[in-house]
């Protein structure tokens, strides 16, 4: 009898555990890894119902979506300068990130929930040409990542801290 609740008490754990998504930090930073004004990691991939913390490590940063680049039904957003930012992302796809103030200079980052559906869509946006460098780096990785295991795949860190699906 006792190991039957243990192991209904764990399995209810574990089940509430599942229905709250997990959460990730992207920090906005000056300098990083990958140069000047940066996000890191610049790239992610999540699931629906996971948060994102951005944390402004340097000040004079945002994040804001960019029009175009989110899945429809997706609620746009932007949060305030040099001030840490939390959202919930729920729609699967593809979601642009830019730093209002630093867009030009190719701030930017590429957040993938479970499938990426408007992938075509969120890659055809125009941007100023460092962004676009930028993001055809990151669209690359989606690419790099088959379809099926997208939405069914745990995430571990890459080589760049970026997070990946993980075979």
């Amino acid at each position: 009898m006792t190991n039957v609740l243990t192991t209904t008490v764990v399995l209810l754990f574990m089940a509430a555990s599942s229905a709250f998504g997990e959460e990730f930090e992207i920090r906005m930073l000056d300098d990083g890894v990958k140069g000047r004004m940066v996000f890191e990691p610049s790239f992610l991939m999540v699931h629906a119902g996971d948060t994102i913390k951005f944390v402004p490590t340097d000040k004079g940063h945002n994040a804001e979506t960019i029009k175009g680049m989110i899945p429809s039904g997706a609620e746009p957003f932007k949060s305030k300068i040099s001030q840490e930012f939390i959202v919930t992302l729920t729609e699967d796809g593809v979601y642009g990130i830019r730093c209002t103030p630093h867009f030009g200079l190719g701030m930017v980052a590429l957040i993938v929930v479970g499938a990426p559906g408007n992938v075509e869509e969120a890659a055809a946006v125009k941007v100023p040409p460092k962004a676009k460098k930028a993001f055809d780096e990151l669209f690359v990785q989606v690419e790099m990542t088959p379809a099926s295991t997208q939405a069914r795949l745990p995430l571990g860190p890459d080589t760049d801290g970026s997070l990946l699906a993980r075979p």
